[in-house]
């Protein structure tokens, strides 16, 4: 079993989508402090990608950030959503746990994909 990058690209309606990618065009917006994405199951295309961003003193619509990032981004690659948490989840040695974060959107998504 994969674990960490390789596992962590999505692939979406036969394209390959690189978390990373995505993770940068959500830290250019202005109200984004952290960003990072992760892929949960879709019935229609194998998998969506769905974003988790930490705001600058917790202020900013997601909404709206989502819509920018999109608009810059291939149809292919767009985020399916994107959640506001107050901090990312991190290991006891300061990595980010993306399995966590995946279990998070799975919860949140539930099917709507």
């Amino acid at each position: 079993e994969l674990v960490g990058r390789a596992k962590d690209m999505i692939i979406s309606g036969g394209f390959n989508i690189y978390p990373s990618d995505l993770e940068a065009e959500l830290l250019k917006e202005a109200a984004v402090v952290e960003a990072a994405v992760v892929g949960v199951p879709s019935r229609n295309w194998g998998e969506s990608p769905v974003g988790f961003v930490v705001l600058n003193n917790g202020v900013g619509d997601c909404a709206a950030i989502m819509a920018a990032v999109n608009a810059r981004l291939g149809k292919t690659q767009r985020l399916a959503a994107l959640y506001a948490i107050a901090e990312m989840p991190r290991s006891h040695i300061g990595k980010l746990l993306k399995s966590d974060l995946r279990e998070e959107a799975e919860r949140l998504v539930g099917d709507a994909f």
